[in-house]
């Protein structure tokens, strides 16, 4: 059977030439030639028809002001439209792969491999009960498109699907196209570039179209697929609650002025508007399926007495449904349910308090279905309301607060001078004392409602605390019930939180506790103090309170960004995954069930990377069944736009953590010989030397602001997020995701393998063996899945590009530092290839297509953007086109930071 009509070359064959015509139509005959021009050029080089890019760099320089922003503008516009030709090539891959059974990381390899190993039904209970997957998304400025234009395209995506799955008259066809050619009109003539900066209600908004749209309607489905793959294998399971969606934007106070209390209220509510919206429409759909009359079925007992509360609740709304739906029970409740769902957070009594009191309501409804022989409608019609219920609460993403831990500190010190104690004079010891002394005692010492001669920066603190307080009281405990402090070094930058929560009431110890206090380890010298940190916190009396009132778990954030803007690509890889092992025992050490927050990134630099590897790459101690990861930027969009890839990636993440929960239940601890762990240690202590002394040998930031475009980026309005923590110009100071994005521009992208060559060089030349590497490749998930990341950074790195801009530093700075990065770049590629015996370094036969298709097309880009950077002073059309230049170069790529 077909599944479809077209295949990637047809698309990206049709919309390069549609996007030709519009053009040519909406700029000019001459513009469409030059556009053409500089493309053949670029692709004759990159085919080995053209000995150098002398041309198509002199054809760049010679373009006016004007026709340069033209090429820019049809470069950047490509992009965008072959990225979803590759979006719809990967949708055809998933259904082909689904209609034949070979779809790899799928619900039905899952339920495959648990047989395989010989699981029982009870064990497959088990690991189900322990997993829970919780995407957080997060506002990190690396969105590089405007909202209006996703939105275009997105329409476009559509047209593509219909006239790939739909079987189509001429006529209709011809509808399609027509369609199709005026979204590509329109998008051309929608400016690109933001006017403005987007705000934090902006970035909230975002993250909620992804949800409201879809993932609210394909989470469902994901739980259906799995429940017939077990069911299949082991027998009818009770699937549990395996999803649970977070959220930052609107709440993450790190480096953000702008995040203010009441951006939060304002989130809190829309969301919380949209949900119940969303499950008043479910209601409403379920009443024109439920139709049965209570002559022909037995309602039950338990959803009898729910309409009878219902009706002394709400009784002018029962006598109109009696009214509207006679004998017809089902109808009855589901507009009574309606009602209840109107007065959600309504002055008018009677709606719902909690998802618990909606959710007791649907399975009153399917455990009466199931009584009158309709399992098949409970199944097909109400059952995925039910997990969209268990999963999206009442609160259609609940919040993480974070903040910097030197915010809380001032906040404490002020607070507590007030009361004349001197905290700020205090060491570690007599801090923990101090608040551990203030959180046990029942009464409170500060008030944080009165902020009265206080700096701005604690009295935020204060207010924060205090606003928490009345949005748990408003929108639940769960939507808003996790603090995560950034730069966490000390036991008492944990306990500051516990203890301003303490004092607003948001914890009563003991036995209750309304947040989840989450340390960020992100320095090294925080991993690497692990225990000392979390051991005081496990061992302090008001602490240990606290985490058992939050059932006995500690949720750890692991900093993936800094820790390799501070140690290179190897070293804070390896720093990571030994220190997640150091968490795991610390843990069982004192009886607390671990869960860890991986900060990661959309770029390999900043722990990006296929989802699937990495969860299954995890240390066994690790995996308790519970994982949380940040979601960002422009991998949300790749991941979360299309509802098939969507799906897909819910699967994907699905099947990574119950295979790894399943084997770490069989081996709590991995088996990994000493000799590699050696071979590691001796490996990143050289790698991270080598990073260090690249970054701090004299001159360096300056290569860094003369050969990448970070100037540029810092001025581009990304996101509401200022670049710098505090406006200094140093690595340390400047924040990951610009550094990153300014070597991706470059097509240098150094933070992704740096000092790997030195590193495993390091350990050959101690005595290592080469045939030990490639054993520890293939038969050690983490070191695989690290050579296989930097593998990808390796490739779609580009030395010929990189060499471009390393022009434009002088030449003294350019020869200490671009060789030295291009020698690292060649052993790397030897040693990645030799190591993991390929010919190329990508695994992946789809991503060395797509980079072949890309290549040509991103270098006009960076040669224009290059020439643009050389100018001394550039007129605001020139600005325009070398701002387009960076978006077109982040589309192409398909990565910024």
């Amino acid at each position: 059977m077909e599944l479809h009509a077209r295949d990637v070359r047809r698309d990206v064959r049709e919309l390069g030439a549609l996007l030709g015509d519009v053009l040519e139509a909406q700029s000019s005959a001459e513009a469409f030639e030059t556009v053409e021009s500089v493309r053949t050029e670029a692709i004759d080089y990159r085919r080995g028809d053209a000995e150098s890019r002398d041309d198509l760099r002199a054809d760049l320089a010679d373009l006016p002001p004007a026709r340069a922003g033209v090429v820019a503008r049809a470069f950047a516009t490509y992009f965008e439209l072959i990225n979803l030709a590759e979006e719809r090539e990967r949708v055809r891959a998933i259904r082909e792969g689904t209609q034949a059974g070979t779809l790899a990381d799928s619900v039905a390899e899952t339920a495959d491999v648990l047989a395989e190993a010989g699981a029982d039904d009870e064990t497959v209970q088990q690991v189900l009960d322990d997993v829970l997957v919780e995407p957080t998304f997060t506002a990190h400025p690396t969105e590089a498109r405007r909202k209006t234009v996703k939105a275009k395209l997105r329409s476009v995506a559509d047209d593509l699907e219909t006239l790939d799955e739909r079987r189509l008259t001429d006529r209709e066809e011809k509808a399609v196209e027509r369609d199709l050619e005026a979204e590509v009109t329109s998008l051309w003539q929608t400016p690109q570039v933001r006017e403005r900066r987007p705000d934090v209600t902006d970035e909230a908004l975002n993250v909620q179209w992804y949800l409201e749209n879809t993932l609210f309607d394909v989470v469902g489905e994901v739980y259906d697929e799995l429940e017939r793959e077990l069911g299949d294998q082991f027998g009818k399971m009770e699937i549990p609650k395996l999803f649970e969606f977070r959220s930052w934007a609107g709440s993450d106070r790190d480096g953000n002025p702008y995040v203010t209390p009441e951006v939060t209220a304002e989130t809190l509510e829309r969301q919380r508007e949209v949900v119940v919206a969303r499950y008043r429409d479910e209601c409403k759909r379920l009443s024109g399926v439920l139709s049965q009359a209570d002559r022909s079925i037995a309602v039950g007992d338990d959803l009898r007495e729910r309409i009878e509360t219902d009706r002394e609740r709400l009784p002018g709304v029962a006598a109109e449904a009696e009214e509207r739906y006679p004998d017809e029970p089902y109808r009855q409740k589901l507009k009574l349910m309606r009602e209840r769902l109107d007065r959600v957070g309504d002055v008018r009594p009677g709606g719902y308090d909690d998802a618990d009191e909606l959710l007791a309501d649907v399975d009153a409804i399917i455990e009466s279905l199931r009584a009158n022989g309709a399992e098949t409608v409970a199944e097909a019609k109400v059952d995925p309301f039910r997990r969209r219920v268990a999963t999206f609460g009442l609160s259609l993403a609940s919040l993480d607060l974070r903040d910097h831990q030197q915010n809380h500190t001032t906040a404490v010190s002020e607070a507590l001078a007030r009361e004349g104690v001197d905290y700020e004079a205090m060491d570690e010891d007599e801090r923990v004392e101090t608040l551990t002394e203030a959180i046990l005692q029942d009464d409170p010492i500060v008030d944080v409602s009165d902020t009265d001669d206080l700096s701005e920066a604690a009295g935020r603190v204060l207010t924060l605390f205090d606003r928490t307080a009345d949005w748990q009281a408003e929108y639940g405990v769960e939507a808003i019930d996790t603090y995560c402090i950034s730069m966490t070094e000390e036991p008492s930058h944990v306990l500051e939180v516990l203890f301003l929560a303490d004092q607003a009431g948001v914890v009563d110890l003991p036995g209750y506790a309304g947040i989840d206090v989450v340390p960020l380890l992100e320095t090294e010298s925080a991993l690497s103090g692990a225990r000392r940190i979390m051991g005081t916190l496990f061992e302090n009396e008001a602490y240990a309170a606290a985490v058992e009132a939050r059932g006995g778990t500690q949720e750890i954030m692991l900093g993936y960004s800094d820790s390799n803007k501070e140690n290179g690509f190897l070293a804070a890889n390896w720093s990571l995954y030994r220190n997640q092992k150091r968490l795991a025992t610390i843990c069982d050490d004192h009886d607390v069930r671990l869960r860890l927050f991986h900060g990661r990134g959309g770029s390999i630099s900043r722990g990006g990377g296929p989802m699937n590897d990495a969860l299954l790459a995890l240390p066994n101690e690790t995996v308790t069944g519970e994982v949380k990861f940040t979601e960002q930027g422009e991998a949300i969009a790749e991941k979360y736009a299309n509802p098939r890839i969507a799906e897909r990636n819910l699967e994907q993440m699905l099947d990574a953590q119950i295979r790894a929960r399943h084997e770490a239940i069989r081996e709590p601890t991995e088996d990994v010989p000493e000799e590699w762990f050696d071979a590691m240690e001796t490996a990143a202590d050289a790698a991270r030397d080598a990073y260090r002394d690249l970054l701090e040998t004299e001159g360096f930031v300056s290569y860094f602001e003369d050969a990448t475009p970070i100037e540029v980026i810092e001025e581009l309005n990304l996101g509401s997020r200022p670049a710098s923590r505090s406006g200094e110009r140093t690595v340390e100071d400047l924040r990951a995701i610009p550094w990153v994005f300014s070597w991706t521009q470059a097509r240098c992208i150094l933070p992704g393998w740096f000092s790997l060559a030195q590193g495993l060089d390091a350990y050959l030349d101690s005595g290592g063996d080469l045939d030990a590497l490639r054993e520890m490749y293939d038969e050690w998930p983490f070191f695989r899945t690290t050579l296989d990341n930097a593998a990808l950074a390796l490739a779609r790195t580009d030395l010929e590009i990189a060499a471009e801009y390393a022009q434009l530093a002088p030449s003294d700075r350019r020869e200490r530092f671009f060789p030295r990065i291009e020698s690292e770049y060649d052993r790397a590629v030897e040693l990645v290839t030799e190591i993991t015996e390929r010919d190329s370094l990508l695994k992946r036969e789809w991503l060395e297509g797509s980079l072949g298709r890309r290549n040509p097309y991103v270098d006009p880009l960076n040669l224009l953007q290059t020439q643009l950077l050389a100018q001394s002073h550039l007129t605001p059309e020139e600005e325009r086109t070398l701002r387009l230049t960076v978006k077109g170069i982040a589309a192409g790529m398909k990565n910024t930071g």
